[in-house]
Parts: structure tokens; sequence; C-alpha cells
């Protein structure tokens, strides 16, 4: 399934990205109240303007037959392939969730559990749960550092 990147911006202008199926998949999420900011929970999310990819391939052939004396490329500064690219975003996937799924998933007991960490009142550990964007607001103010996991990379919430 090909997947839309939107370039998202919250009302503390954090800039993120959002994957989603579609346009209408972005508008319904939106709708519902379901886009947070990763960075500081805000529910305030709007689309950025952002260059779609397009395929100039014939301009580039065409710009580069003209080109006079060839500039060196270096090796850093070969670009990769579609492949390569894929490939990479794979195992960049691959590396989140297997991270995910060694965090403890205390379910709904997410923000007691942080705050007992927190404190010193339970074993430092990794943990992911439940938490309203308002909990999440709660537990920044008392300086504990929490980030919403998207639901793709939570085996536990993939339907």
């Amino acid at each position: 399934m090909a997947l839309k990147v939107f370039d998202l911006q919250c009302e503390a202008q954090h800039i993120f990205e959002g994957w989603f199926s579609s346009h209408e998949d972005y508008d319904s999420q939106q709708e519902k109240g379901l886009l947070t900011c990763p960075v500081c929970g805000n529910a305030k999310i709007s689309k950025m303007l952002s260059a779609p990819h397009l395929n100039v391939s014939h301009l580039k052939k065409a710009k580069q037959a003209k080109t006079v004396s060839p500039v060196p490329v270096t090796e850093a500064a070969a670009s990769l392939t579609d492949k390569d690219l894929a490939k990479i975003q794979a195992t960049v996937m691959q590396q989140l969730r297997a991270y995910v799924k060694q965090t403890e998933d205390v379910g709904d007991q997410f923000t007691s559990e942080a705050r007992r960490i927190h404190y010193g009142e339970a074993k430092d550990r990794a943990i992911r749960g439940n938490a309203t964007p308002e909990q999440r607001q709660a537990l920044r103010e008392e300086g504990i550092e929490v980030l919403p996991i998207p639901d793709f990379l939570d085996d536990n919430q993939l339907q």
C-alpha cells in the first residue's frame, strides 16, 4: 500500500511527518481529533506546504546533455536509488518496532507508572501505555518526558 507523507505542524510550531493511506484518511483523523504533535501532544495540527515528488528525470537528462564540463560527483554525494531508500526506510521501521517491543506495556496505568518511575518509587525502565493528550501534557509539566507512539509501530495496536 502506498502511503501519503505530509509535513505537519502543531500550534506550538513543532514540525513533523504524518503518514496516511490517503488525503481522506488525514481529513478523517483530523476531524476525529486523532492527530497530536509527537513533541508536545498539541491537537491543533495543520498540513504545511510541501513539494510533491515529481518525475522530472527527462529534464535532468536534457540539462546534463547541455553541460559543457561535467562536475565530478564524490561518492558521498551520489544519490540513493529508490530501492536503496526503501531498504533503509524498512530497516529503520524494523528497528523502531523492535525498540517498542522492548518496552513494557503498562496499559491504562501509564500515567501513574510514569510518575512512580520519575519519582523513584518504581524501577527505572522504558514503558508504553495509554494516555490522553491532557495526561501527557500534565506529565510534561512535571518534567516527565513522554512521546506518543504511532499505532503502526506498536504491534499491540495494529489491526
